[in-house]
């Protein structure tokens, strides 16, 4: 893709748009031109509220347009996959909210569909795009840390429901299992570098058939394993500590970095002593300009991939009574 502009459409209204297509219209050569909902009321409302100039109603009439190049997804998961797809099939890049898909079959025929018909795509994953995260990767290739053990990650967010929201809904991919676990998850996944999930053993609470508490026990090799937790239960977390032989990583707000605050990290040796590191730079515009850009994006393709695998599995868990299942391959 050039540095001409890229024209992006917004593929729904709901809570979470806000904040996203206020990165999409502060980065350099983006511009907003249209968002889209079923009802046009809703879409002439939030256009005015976010200053886009065209309001449609429907989504495939967003797709039709000449002056969308790219969209943004941001539906209940249960349509990430239909309106993903439609967005390659009519030749336009994918930024799909997360969780990519329902599960992996699902986000494979996105990522078939995109490399198809020859369009970039990622899933709006931000913390994967701040400077602090490729630190991490780089100190983890350098084995800075010695040899890994063992990871943690766990993310919560207490009752975050608003009327009718999706999540309290198994058939929209309610639940914080496709919400919360796919940044605990990902961490995971992120860190085990050559060492992917093998197997998962995972219990939660339920409230009727949604799991709003999951916790899960994951093999990565016989002398490396990971633990995950999450929910809608608990205060807001977004931390994780991936210990090794050396010391061990920990970041106390790696999904998106606390308001006002430095962006922070923090290395513990086995003697007690602390580094302290601190970074700046803004994780969603990251994620926009490597999107509109000419990176190869296989690697954060395969990320996804790996993490909807582990979600994958830790539900065929839940749903075997908390029996241990392996982690299907990508």
């Amino acid at each position: 893709m050039t540095k001409t502009t890229t024209r992006f459409g917004i593929i729904g209204t709901g809570r979470i748009t806000r904040r996203l297509v206020a990165d999409l219209q502060s980065t350099d050569h983006v511009a907003v031109t249209a968002i889209a909902s079923r009802d046009a009321e809703r879409a002439r409302w939030y256009a005015d509220q976010y200053g886009i100039e065209n309001a449609v109603n429907g989504y495939d009439q967003l797709l039709a347009r000449d002056d969308v190049d790219a969209v943004y997804v941001s539906l209940p998961p249960s349509m990430h996959a239909e309106w993903s797809i439609a967005a390659a099939e009519s030749g336009r890049h994918v930024l799909c909210e997360k969780p990519l898909a329902m599960n992996l079959e699902q986000a494979k025929q996105i990522d078939t569909a995109c490399r198809t018909h020859q369009v970039r795509w990622l899933d709006a994953t931000g913390w994967l795009h701040h400077e602090r995260s490729r630190a991490f990767e780089v100190w983890l290739l350098e084995q800075k840390f010695g040899k890994i053990g063992h990871i943690s990650a766990s993310v919560s967010f207490y009752e975050p429901f608003q009327s009718g929201d999706h999540r309290l809904d198994r058939s929209l991919g309610g639940g914080c299992l496709l919400d919360l676990a796919w940044y605990a998850g990902g961490l995971i996944v992120f860190a085990s570098i050559d060492d992917l999930p093998i197997s998962v053993q995972a219990t939660a609470v339920m409230r009727g058939d949604v799991p709003i508490r999951v916790t899960a026990l994951i093999k990565l090799s016989d002398d490396i394993s990971a633990t995950l937790s999450c929910g809608y239960d608990t205060a807001t977390r977004k931390w994780f500590e991936i210990a090794g032989s050396k010391s061990s990583l920990i970041c106390d707000d790696f999904t998106r970095p606390w308001t006002e605050r430095p962006t922070r990290c923090w290395i513990h040796d086995s003697t007690g002593s602390v580094e302290s590191h601190t970074f700046e730079g803004n994780q969603e515009r990251n994620m926009i300009e490597r999107l509109i850009g000419d990176e190869d994006l296989t690697p954060l393709h395969q990320q996804a991939l790996q993490t909807q695998a582990l979600l994958d599995a830790i539900d065929r868990s839940l749903q075997q009574g908390g029996q241990s299942v392996e982690v299907e391959g990508v």
